[in-house]
């Protein structure tokens, strides 16, 4: 929980402007002239203004990254990892700040302790280890070996429900490998990559290698994956829009990844440890009101304890307090209106579909919650597996719990949908944690844990329709080069 704060009060920092976007080191309208708002969702009220870029924006973000890329891509490494060490202390030094941005942005609670400059950091430390490697050849006058090298002008799309983290891992890994970068926030919550911008031109990583246009989706993002100066594009979001962004990038034929969310399973075992099962689940399903794309939003649970397993859950949802950022909660609003009637239409299918609701259903009501966008957290029991909250991603505070017979039921269940991108097993036995780690179909596995974190350093992605790539891993700044082969062949002369 956090401290009581003035939703109202102004923060004292240069890291908040009103319609700009950052392209080539200056802070620039968009072309056009027009602007988008930005709502808090928990009272609908004005936070800002922000540039509505498009194509036009886009292209001048390209072309002031071309310019910047050649002295970037040649700074030696060490060098580009001191910057970014630099740019992690000063987000450490705002730290405060960037979470009251994208508190006030998301409308969701303090987390605790920021990850973002311990995420920098990571991928600064990996900045000055790309290497190459020694190729045997025929011949003992060539010599062989591989060079790790840039795309050049790169591009990311990321969406709103945890941007200053989406922000650093695209931003940090694709300069750090020597890359210029053009990223389009989310209209709904673009501040703190704003701001997250202006510190790092304040650590030294010059004009032009970090852009950030601004404005929708169809607009400014479509225009990323679609420009032909782009070489390679990350994207985090639905499917649909991924598929999109994946045709853009085949037209152009330049590589991507993709995260496209996930209806991730929590398996329970008779021989599980209920208590802490139940408040994990509970926690990770109303964290960020469940708009997270790793929640934990099935519970799969063996029919032995499942009643049990449904009262702790329904107890632990009890006490999760919902109201605005700045007060002492747990959850806030969804973001805007869109996502509220998305989930309000979840529940309502969950209904009809012949779910028992135990907990929630409804939006909550008082002084407290005016005009923000509001639901309780739901339980769902008797789930079937076929139902449509069983099988699609809601993006919020929805548990759907499904009881089953055995592991291998678990297991189907488990992986009867089109996602695979978290998965958790709870069990004291060794050999069922083993066994369901293999088992199930999903690029992060947490065994006694909901969310599947906790490693430092763990590549994050996903299976089947939750897309493919990794980041956050050992790997983060290498999956941002290209290998080039190079056979080198002394010129012969005759000797003396």
């Amino acid at each position: 929980m956090t401290a009581v704060i003035d939703p109202q009060a102004t923060l004292e920092t240069p890291l908040l402007a009103d319609n700009v976007q950052l392209i080539g080191g200056e802070w620039v309208p968009a072309a056009s002239g027009e602007t988008l708002e930005v709502i808090n969702p928990a009272n609908r009220e004005v936070l800002s203004r922000i540039p509505r870029g498009a194509a036009a924006d886009v292209d001048a973000a390209v072309q002031a990254a071309e310019r910047a890329l050649p002295g970037w891509r040649d700074t030696n490494a060490t060098a580009r990892a001191g910057l970014l060490f630099r740019w992690a202390a000063l987000v450490e030094e705002n730290a405060e700040v960037l979470d009251q941005l994208e508190s006030r942005d998301v409308g969701r609670p303090h987390w605790g302790p920021s990850p973002l400059a311990g995420m920098i950091r990571f991928i600064a430390g990996q900045t000055d280890k790309v290497q190459g490697l020694s190729l045997p050849t025929y011949s003992p006058d060539v010599l062989g070996f591989t060079l790790r090298e840039p795309y050049g002008v790169v591009g990311a799309i990321i969406p709103w429900n945890a941007p200053g983290p989406m922000f650093t891992n695209e931003v940090a890994a694709a300069i750090a490998a020597g890359n210029t970068i053009v990223i389009k926030p989310a209209e709904d919550a673009p501040l703190a990559p704003l701001a997250l911008a202006q510190l790092a031109m304040d650590a030294g990583i010059p004009a032009g290698v970090i852009n950030v246009v601004t404005g929708l989706g169809a607009e400014a993002g479509a225009a990323i994956p679609n420009h032909p100066g782009i070489r390679r594009v990350g994207f985090t979001g639905s499917p649909a829009t991924g598929s999109t962004v994946m045709e853009a990038c085949a037209r152009n034929l330049i590589p991507l990844h993709l995260e496209l969310g996930g209806k991730s399973p929590q398996v329970i075992f008779p021989d599980a440890d209920l208590a802490t099962a139940a408040q994990a689940i509970a926690t990770g399903i109303t964290l960020n009101t469940g708009q997270i794309c790793a929640a934990g939003s099935r519970v799969v649970v063996h029919r032995s304890i499942h009643q049990e397993v449904v009262e702790r859950l329904a107890t632990a949802m009890q006490q999760v307090t919902v109201g605005p950022w700045h007060q002492k909660v747990n959850m806030g609003p969804l973001i805007n209106g869109k996502q509220h009637g998305r989930v309000m239409g979840y529940i309502e299918a969950g209904r009809d579909g012949g779910a028992d609701l135990v907990l929630g259903g409804d939006t909550p009501s008082g002084e407290d919650f005016g005009e923000g966008y509001f639901v309780n957290p739901t339980l769902f029991d008797n789930v079937s597996p076929d139902m449509k909250i069983a099988q699609e991603e809601i993006f919020g505070p929805v548990l759907s719990v499904i009881p089953v017979d055995d592991e291998q039921e678990a297991i189907e269940v488990a992986n009867g949908v089109d996602y695979g991108l978290v998965a958790s097993v709870w069990t004291e036995d060794v050999g069922t944690a083993v066994r369901m780690s293999r088992a199930l179909q999903a690029g992060q596995v947490g065994v006694n844990n909901a969310l599947g974190a906790g490693v430092i350093g763990g590549p994050f992605g996903g299976y089947k329709s939750s897309g493919f790539g990794r980041t956050m891993g050992a790997d983060a700044v290498l999956n941002w080069t290209q290998t080039k082969t190079v056979s080198l062949r002394g010129a012969t002369r005759p000797v003396n």
